[in-house]
């Protein structure tokens, strides 16, 4: 223990001297920020282990240093032009100040010398640290660079959006005048502009453009939760409707049917966003969904899914078999495919060759062959995959298994030296088994042949503001928790609302049923043995349910007990 406790900084040590976190935690937060090339205040605050404040107070005892409010300091008068972004970026430090020879640098981690040296090689500056909280700061750097690269919405135009627009025909039945058309469309464009970036400043993952007979209505999914942001006259419809699907490379004139397309977004100089774009005639007009799609969320590591340690441990060793299929299973919207992308990310080396299929390719990821899946020309799944193994993969990856045929070639390749992972729609684990077969999978095709199963969830987190909930102890015992959890004075959290948050929720947290395809499961499963069954025996394994899973996390003040209720089946 004594190199471990070695490799702790002055900061980690300040930490466990204040009672912040323990020794043990402190170790393991140093090594898994060292491990993901992470900051040690930025893992730590991003992992809800230490709070920022906290840490800020802390450290300024420690060293000495002026600890400020980031919330007094005037985004628009720091002189962030005389460094470049990337050594704010890569150091997590930004100027606030420049008075005659010093240059007051903004820095979360007073250990964090190298950042001051490099600020002032590049200056020519004598420099000088100040404290601030670490998440202020992580919102501050983004506000002021976003600030400084963004269009205005007054700007914003076609030139700003990655399109060939003039090779797309405009031609349709209702257009006009074409003076007069651009003048009406105006308003339009900056509308539409400005519902996408206020999309992406909400975090939101998507964005539904509906009309109706006497009103139009746009709303945004935020932490999973619709919301209505804006209501446009109902006349501009057509318009709106026109106008997105030139910016998607759709067919303008064609209003009877539905149409998949896709625009990317540049919102800076060194930020672009896909969105996934798809129209749906209704009654009364068409009704457009814009699916956000962050290339940012495929490489947030697999710490900040959100698995438990016994889970991610499973996950990982999964990743490391050389055959095998790899399922991961839930609801459209519930992170599947950043579960799956994390670990693409992972196994992503120049040893292996990687290729999927994928119905559309959502997220780009260098380094892997990304096949788009197009039904219309003949190329759907069962195609793309048997292409795939005249190419010697080491790694494939299906989007989905829809049907007998595709689920029969993945398992082939699986049980011939192939990693296959995909993603499948069932409730939960067990039931993925359930639903294989029924699509018409033998039942010893599948014992030999599954890994790993993951079912997950996407539940809001409780903002910092959340309050302490005064639940009595038979409510508790009800809701399933032990009563050995009672006893030990268990704490439950509620939402209380600020102006950081959405109704006292910020972001979302990872609920997984991991279950492992162990001997006794394999001879259920031989045995044609039903969903409960299955998942009796994964209880007697030790898996947990998502229900339970998503316990630990209230346990863990990470969500609320209503949040559950609305995610997961209960017990």
């Amino acid at each position: 223990m004594a190199s471990q406790a070695a490799k702790l900084s002055g900061l980690a040590r300040k930490l466990v001297n204040d009672k912040l976190i323990d020794k043990d935690g402190a170790e393991d937060a140093a090594q898994q920020a060292a491990d993901n090339d992470l900051p040690l205040v930025s893992y730590l605050v991003q992992n809800d282990l230490v709070s920022a404040s906290a840490i800020a107070i802390s450290a300024a005892q420690e060293f000495g240093t002026p600890l400020i409010d980031l919330e007094a300091v005037d985004p628009e008068a720091i002189p962030s032009q005389i460094i470049s972004e990337r050594l704010i970026r890569t150091h997590h430090a930004i100027p606030l100040y420049h008075r005659g020879n010093r240059l007051f640098v903004a820095v979360s981690d007073p250990t964090n010398r190298q950042a001051l040296a490099d600020i002032q090689f590049q200056t020519g500056i004598s420099t000088e640290e100040v404290l601030v909280e670490e998440d202020k700061l992580s919102a501050f750097i983004n506000r002021v660079l976003e600030s400084e690269e963004e269009t205005s919405f007054a700007d914003f135009g076609d030139e700003d959006i990655d399109l060939d627009l003039e090779s797309i025909n405009v031609d349709g039945p209702e257009e006009e005048d074409t003076e007069a058309s651009i003048a009406d469309d105006t308003p339009v464009v900056r509308f539409i502009n400005k519902m996408l970036l206020d999309a992406i400043r909400m975090g939101s993952s998507d964005l539904h453009f509906e009309p109706f007979e006497k009103s139009y209505r746009v709303r945004f999914r935020t932490d999973g939760v619709l919301h209505e942001v804006a209501s446009p006259p109902n006349n501009l419809a057509p318009r709106i409707a026109a106008r997105i699907k030139v910016m998607s490379q759709m067919d303008i004139s064609e209003r009877r049917v539905p149409q998949d397309g896709r625009i990317k977004l540049k919102v800076s100089k060194s930020k672009a966003i896909d969105f996934r774009v798809n129209t749906l005639p209704v009654l009364f007009g068409e009704k457009i969904v814009l699916r956000i799609l962050d290339p940012g969320q495929a490489k947030v590591g697999v710490d900040a899914l959100g698995y438990e340690d016994d889970q991610k441990k499973l996950y990982l060793e999964a990743l490391k078999k050389p055959q095998g299929m790899f399922v991961v299973t839930g609801p459209t919207g519930s992170g599947k495919t950043v579960s799956l992308y994390t670990g693409l990310q992972i196994l992503n080396t120049p040893e292996l060759n990687i290729s999927t299929a994928e119905d559309p390719v959502e997220i780009n990821l260098d380094g892997i062959n990304q096949c788009p899946v197009n039904a219309k020309v003949g190329l759907d799944f069962s195609e793309a995959l048997r292409s795939f193994l005249r190419q010697d993969p080491d790694i494939i990856m299906v989007g989905e298994i829809r049907d007998l045929e595709t689920a029969e070639i993945s398992i082939k390749a699986a049980q011939t030296g192939h990693m296959v992972m995909s993603t499948l729609h069932t409730n939960s684990a067990p039931e993925t088994i359930t639903r294989l077969r029924n699509m018409g999978v033998p039942a010893f095709n599948l014992a030999t042949s599954l890994n790993l199963i993951i079912a997950q969830r996407l539940a809001r987190r409780l903002c910092s503001c959340k309050e302490k909930l005064d639940i009595p102890a038979g409510a508790l015992l009800e809701k399933g928790f032990s009563q050995e959890d009672v006893d030990q004075g268990l704490e439950i959290y509620g939402p209380k609302g600020c102006d950081k948050c959405t109704a006292g929720y910020k972001g979302r947290v990872g609920i997984f049923e991991v279950v492992k395809i162990t001997p006794p499961i394999s001879k259920i499963i031989m045995a044609d043995g039903n969903s409960l069954e299955i998942a009796k025996e994964c209880k007697e394994q030790g898996f947990n349910t998502i229900f339970e899973s998503a316990l630990i996390k209230v346990k863990a003040g990470l969500t609320s007990l209503d949040e559950v209720d609305r995610v997961t089946s209960g017990h």
